[in-house]
């Protein structure tokens, strides 16, 4: 007999990003390893990116519920809607701040704690109780961010007892944009006593890095799994590379996402290297910030510059399948270490050489040379990223700049969902 499980998310299509993604993918899989999910989402979110190709990978025999969600970005984006979708969507610039960006970040993070869905907890337990009973369900996943998701866990664990699950996509307070918010001591205070209050009290915690499951175990005493996100082979396709060499980067390329040395060490070889500089092409899929696009034009990289804006997640694909290289950055900080974006599997399913730019210890580091999918580079390491892109072209020319990443199936979609059913249908301790 299939376990039945309820699943609680924000993000269910036609939301598009990397959020929604994990989820979806897992509810696709699921149902082979004898688990049925029920998915519950807003009926009418407020989704800082659409992508309605999404849709058609939702299970046909799936349930779907969908209950309204108040959200206060609907009257927000009455006084400023461009800044107000910046912000729903990470894209916070700390050069120029407006007066309206500012009021607009100390509101979120004094006024809506956890997050400004918060609004969403109490209807959704209501109607969630009754549900729950009524179909015999007796485990619940919660899926954040939003955190405030897993207050509606936590409240139907306190009302019901149902057995619950938090899984956490990203950290909650040590997130890297959370210094951002313009938080009171008072507001800190609360996002740490909720934090530490949904760690304890939710029966098992999914975590998507090694260093957030440290983080946590830090924190409580309660089991951390870490279920990475993965890739779906029935995407895995032959795409014939680009003429030119392509440099491609998928995905919101944020203000603090700006590595200087790769825009130094690009600027170089093409004043170095007329050749290398008749093949260059830089494409950005997705939004890229004022300060990212400044840095590229202060290193006259702006004419090699293709930019894309969001793709369809079928057409991202096809992108990386025909890129000479994929560009993986992130900040230059700590709390970042812990950060695993989901490209990175899609990356290594592309079969294309990876160059990734982050933090010190950071997680995608072990990955990528445990799967020999690429190089990993700090942010001070210009010229050691200047020889690997050279050394990447020589190989373009004689037509063997490719890897064969090893031991990639553990990171497949069908395989994460059946470790997930596992901790699923194990027996309440």
């Amino acid at each position: 007999m299939k376990k039945k499980v309820l699943i609680i998310t924000y993000y269910w299509p036609p939301a598009g990003g990397p959020g929604v993604q994990r989820w979806l993918k897992f509810v696709k899989y699921l149902d082979e390893f004898d688990v049925e999910p029920v998915v519950y989402a807003p009926e009418n979110p407020h989704y800082p990116i659409v992508d309605k190709s999404f849709e058609k990978e939702v299970p046909k025999d799936i349930t779907v519920l969908k209950r309204p969600i108040f959200e206060p970005y609907a009257l927000a984006s009455l006084f400023s809607g461009k800044k107000t979708k910046q912000i729903s969507s990470g894209l916070i610039s700390e050069q120029k701040q407006s007066f309206a960006e500012r009021a607009l970040l100390w509101i979120r993070g004094n006024f809506f704690i956890p997050d400004a869905r918060k609004f969403w907890v109490k209807p959704s337990v209501r109607y969630l109780s009754g549900y729950l009973r009524r179909e015999n369900i007796d485990t619940v996943i919660t899926t954040g961010p939003p955190h405030s998701v897993h207050l509606i866990g936590m409240k139907l664990k306190e009302r019901t007892g149902i057995r619950w699950i938090a899984d956490f996509r990203d950290p909650w307070t040590n997130i890297s944009y959370h210094e951002k918010l313009k938080l009171s001591r008072l507001s800190q205070k609360k996002h740490r006593k909720l934090e530490q209050k949904v760690l304890n009290t939710a029966d098992r915690l999914i975590v998507t890095s090694y260093i957030t499951a440290e983080e946590f175990r830090a924190k409580t005493s309660k089991l951390v799994e870490v279920i990475t996100n993965g890739y779906d082979p029935m995407f895995v396709e032959k795409t014939e590379p680009d003429e030119t060499f392509t440099i491609a980067h998928i995905g919101s390329l944020l203000t603090e996402r700006n590595p200087e040395a790769l825009w130094e060490a690009l600027a170089e070889l093409v004043r170095e290297h007329k050749d290398f500089a008749d093949s260059l092409i830089l494409k950005f899929a997705g939004t890229v910030s004022g300060e990212v696009l400044q840095s590229l034009e202060k290193h006259g990289l702006d004419k090699y510059m293709k930019l894309l804006g969001y793709l369809p997640h079928e057409e991202a694909l096809k992108l990386q399948r025909s890129s000479r290289i994929l560009l993986l950055l992130e900040m230059d900080k700590p709390e970042t270490r812990g950060i695993i974006p989901g490209k990175l599997f899609e990356y290594m399913a592309a079969k294309r050489p990876v160059i990734a730019i982050g933090p010190e210890g950071w997680d995608v580091a072990k990955i990528i040379a445990e799967t020999g999918c690429g190089t990993t580079f700090t942010y001070p390491e210009k010229e050691a990223i200047k020889n690997k892109l050279y050394q990447s072209y020589e190989r373009y020319l004689w037509n063997k700049l490719k890897v064969s990443p090893t031991g990639i199936q553990k990171y497949s979609r069908k395989s994460l969902a059946g470790k997930l059913a596992a901790i699923i249908k194990e027996e309440e301790k």
